[in-house]
């Protein structure tokens, strides 16, 4: 009897504490992409088309401090195109308008690459998993999820400047038949500024990172450096970037690779009314090798991408796209790339 009146005076007890805390604020997005996608591959004489669908549905939970510190998290309660649920860290937002992520935190030089306009929609190519050529800015730059990224306040010393800073520690994986990320740090500017008519916005980042290996080290470890610019003028948008640096192909299921890469982008944007229309194109080479035996031997992917976008309704977007990939491995021209089209809509929230 006494241990249920300690139960039950306990069960009493919690509820009264329950009933004077306050939830924080909840808010809910998500999205619904439904649409045909055509794909010609190198590798077939005949044309395949599919159905594409995904959906996304995330919470955002928010609250403010009595001293004026945000505090902000979020997860994911379903999305149909990955695998696993996908859970935010921790973000404290201060006074002067700075921010600290904490956990799951990234790399501050992802954080400020510059937006090079590309297709619209779903139009997709997979090439073979043996080119590790990439179209990406930000293929260098990795992080573990005990990690911290400040981000500063806007016109941080100058007016149009921000600036970020990030370092990743070890989450004491062992490195047995692969290579973990033991550390890294990244640092990262956005510059924005006005010449005539036309906004700039300029945008760099550094990172670097080491590994713990079990077996043969590699000859270097990930690290690069970006840079890229955006020129906005009325409707027109017209941006470029490019990336260099080392990076490293770890895992269990896969080769263990080193290569060195380079990326190169550029695209065009314009907004007439409802209607998006933009181009793009990047090209990515990437010299490969096992551990220990640095670049051996050459990849490259070039992409080109176009679409249209439509503003049917608020929150509703019809998308035409396409894209044509050509795939190098190994030095010789591979039969994984092609061309696809995509046709379909988007549901936001």
């Amino acid at each position: 009897m006494k241990k249920e009146l300690l139960i039950a005076s306990a069960l009493v007890s919690t509820m009264g504490v329950a009933s004077v805390a306050e939830a924080v604020t909840a808010s809910t997005s998500g999205s619904m992409t439904t649409g045909i996608r055509g794909t010609n591959l190198d590798s077939s004489a005949s044309d395949t088309t599919a159905r594409v669908t995904t959906a996304s549905f995330s919470v955002s939970l928010s609250e403010t401090t009595d001293g004026g510190v945000g505090i902000a998290s979020s997860f994911m309660l379903a999305n149909e195109s990955t695998t696993g649920l996908q859970t935010g860290g921790l973000t404290l937002t201060f006074t002067d308008g700075s921010k600290l992520d904490v956990m799951t935190a990234g790399n501050a030089a992802a954080s400020h690459d510059v937006s090079v306009p590309a297709g619209a929609g779903e139009a997709s190519i997979t090439v073979t998993t043996t080119n590790n050529a990439s179209n990406s800015l930000d293929f260098f730059g990795a992080a573990t999820g005990i990690g911290v990224e400040w981000h500063s306040a806007a016109d941080f010393m100058m007016d149009g400047l921000k600036i970020g800073v990030s370092y990743s520690a070890d989450n004491g994986a062992a490195a047995t038949s692969s290579a973990k990320l033991e550390s890294s740090w990244g640092v990262g500017a956005t510059y924005v500024t006005d010449a005539g008519d036309t906004a700039l916005t300029i945008g760099m980042g550094l990172a670097d990172s080491t590994y713990k290996v079990s077996g043969t080290q590699p000859s270097a470890e990930e690290n690069g450096y970006h840079v890229g610019i955006s020129a906005v003028t009325g409707d027109l948008t017209i941006a470029g970037g490019f990336a260099d640096g080392d990076d490293l192909q770890t895992g269990t299921t896969v080769t263990q690779e080193e290569m060195t890469q380079e990326v190169s982008k550029v695209g065009i944007k314009y907004v007439s009314g409802d209607l998006t229309m933009s181009v793009g194109y990047a090209t990515g080479s990437a010299n490969d090798g096992s551990f220990g035996s640095g670049a051996t031997a050459s990849d490259s992917l070039d992409t080109t991408a176009a679409g249209i976008a439509y503003a049917v309704a608020s929150g509703v977007t019809a998308n035409l796209g396409y894209k044509s990939i050509d795939s190098s491995d190994e030095g010789s021209s591979e039969t994984s790339g092609g061309s696809s089209w995509y046709i379909g809509a988007n549901l936001a929230f």
